[in-house]
C-alpha cells in the first residue's frame, strides 16, 4: 500500500510539473551542448594554456598529491548546496524565476566545457577520464538540480500568481513545507554525490591517469 501511494504521488508530481520539467531539461542540455560549442571556440593558445594547467593537476593525481578527501568532500558539498539553496531562496521570491533559468543553464555549460574539454584535447583517453572524474557524482547532482530548479520554477510561478493575478489556489504553508522537505532531501544526496566525488572519483582518476600515461 505504502509503495502503491507513493508511485501514485511520483506519479501526480510528474504528471502536474511535466511542462517545467521539460523545459528546464532543455534548457539544462542547451547549457551542456554551448559549453561543448565554447571549447571549439577556443584560441589554440588559450586551449594549450588550460591544458597545461589539466596536465599539472592529473600528475598530481598520479602521484597522489590530490587535497584530502575530507576536505574535497566538504568542497564539493557547500558549493552544491549553495548552489540549489540560492535556487531555493530565488525560488521563494518573485523575481528570481529567470535567474534560476540561469543557473541552471550555467551548470549545464559547466559540464558541458569540461567533458567537451577533456575529449577535444585527448579523444578517448578524455572521454575516459571524463566518465570516471565528472559523470559518477553528475549521475546524482544533475537529477536533483534539475528536481530543484522545476520545483523553485513551479513555486515561484505560484508566487507570482497569487500576488499579481491574485489566484489564492492551495494554502501557502503546506506547499512551503513540502518545498523545504525536497531541499532537505536534495541536501542528503548531496552529500551522497560529494562522498563519491571525494573517495571514489580520486581512486578511479588515479587508476586511468596511470594506465593512459
Amino acid at each position: 500500500m505504502k509503495n502503491r501511494m507513493y508511485q501514485n504521488v511520483l506519479t501526480n508530481h510528474i504528471r502536474e510539473h511535466s511542462s517545467i520539467y521539460l523545459f528546464v531539461i532543455v534548457l539544462f542540455m542547451m547549457g551542456v551542448i554551448f559549453g561543448a560549442i565554447v571549447v571549439n571556440s577556443l584560441s589554440f593558445t588559450q586551449k594549450e594554456d588550460l591544458f597545461y594547467y589539466l596536465s599539472q593537476f592529473f600528475g598530481q593525481v598520479s602521484d597522489g598529491k590530490v587535497a584530502a578527501s575530507k576536505d574535497l568532500f566538504f568542497q564539493s558539498f557547500f558549493h552544491n548546496s549553495k548552489f540549489i539553496g540560492l535556487m531555493w531562496i530565488l525560488g521563494i521570491s518573485i523575481i528570481g524565476l529567470p535567474i534560476i533559468l540561469i543557473l541552471l543553464f550555467i551548470k549545464g555549460m559547466v559540464v558541458g566545457f569540461t567533458v567537451g574539454f577533456l575529449v577535444n584535447q585527448m579523444q578517448w583517453d578524455g572521454f575516459l577520464l571524463s566518465f570516471v572524474s565528472v559523470l559518477p557524482q553528475n549521475f546524482i547532482i544533475i537529477p536533483v538540480f534539475i528536481v530543484t530548479a522545476t520545483l523553485s520554477v513551479s513555486f515561484s510561478l505560484k508566487m507570482i500568481r497569487r500576488q499579481f493575478m491574485k489566484k489564492m489556489g492551495q494554502p501557502l504553508m503546506p506547499l512551503l513545507g513540502r518545498y523545504m522537505t525536497v531541499f532537505l532531501a536534495a541536501l542528503l544526496l548531496l552529500m551522497i554525490a560529494a562522498s563519491i566525488e571525494a573517495y571514489v572519483s580520486p581512486i578511479l582518476m588515479k587508476a586511468v591517469v596511470n594506465t593512459i600515461s
